[in-house]
């Protein structure tokens, strides 16, 4: 729904002169989701199925850390800018200063040149707001308590990338072996939703999903209504459910024998039998 909303208001701004550029923007959006709507089609793979809900537990770990990620960004952006512009007016800027360039810093961005007062280079800078409004010149950084934004650095950069991505990496690894060990479980639940989705939905993909909901329309007028009979049966008849319960408890004895077996069998049971004659 969210992919035909956005491919009909993006076709919708292109018809218009002054809103065609938003209209590619919202089109290259809509070619993104309906892109990665294709991702569902790997659900029917035994191998790669269960790697989708690998990654969709791994998206809400990564947003549970995102909590603790940005109470850090925000603290250490904040007074490090606080510290280095404080003359500093323009908003964007100071937005850009405090939330996206300490984002950068995870990722080993880190232009010393901006930060360190050691290493600033010789610029024609001021301190007055209208001249740094109007973009006449850059404004100067403070070089007071400049070892304070060195040392928050340091800490910003020890805490993110040693404590917190390793605790994000150990989150990964749990969910991993969470869904890894139960993979067939999943695969085939996966695979039986993919299945249901598919046979409920028209054959032709969208847009030309329009022409299948008017052969329908036209159909149902035409044709006089007859009872809905659903060709995916969801409940067992009475003589084959008493055949499926009885192959279960055969198959289960089966397996509780086979453990047995496989108990005896052991070589610690082997010793321990010989030991005790």
């Amino acid at each position: 729904m969210v992919a035909i909303s956005l491919f009909v208001v993006g076709v919708s701004c292109r018809m218009v002169n002054d809103t065609y550029e938003a209209g590619r923007t919202v089109l290259a959006i809509d070619f993104m989701v309906f892109t990665l709507r294709l991702i569902h089609i790997f659900a029917i793979h035994k191998q790669l199925g269960p790697k989708i809900i690998i990654v969709e537990r791994m998206m809400k770990d990564v947003f549970f850390f995102l909590f603790f990620l940005s109470v850090w960004l925000i603290a250490y952006g904040v007074a490090t800018q606080a510290l280095l512009h404080p003359n500093d007016p323009r908003i964007d800027w100071v937005f850009r200063r405090a939330l996206y360039r300490p984002y950068l810093h995870i990722f080993g961005q880190i232009p010393l040149e901006e930060i360190d007062a050691a290493r600033f280079p010789e610029i024609n800078c001021t301190n007055d707001s209208e001249e740094i409004i109007m973009g006449l010149r850059p404004p100067c950084p403070n070089v007071y308590a400049n070892w304070l934004v060195i040392l928050l650095l340091v800490i910003f950069l020890l805490v993110t990338n040693v404590l917190l991505l390793n605790l994000l990496i150990a989150m990964f690894s749990y969910t991993f072996q969470v869904v890894q060990g139960n993979t067939d479980i999943f695969w085939k639940f996966q695979r039986y939703n993919l299945i249901v989705e598919y046979h409920s939905r028209p054959a032709l993909a969208p847009p030309f999903i329009i022409i299948s909901h008017l052969l329908q329309i036209l159909l149902s007028l035409v044709k006089q209504p007859e009872s809905k009979q659903e060709l995916l049966e969801r409940e067992l008849p009475a003589g084959l459910d008493q055949r499926l319960i009885t192959w279960e408890s055969v198959q289960k004895e089966n397996y509780l024998a086979k453990l047995e077996r496989q108990h005896w069998e052991s070589s610690e049971e082997r010793l321990k039998s010989t030991s005790s004659k």
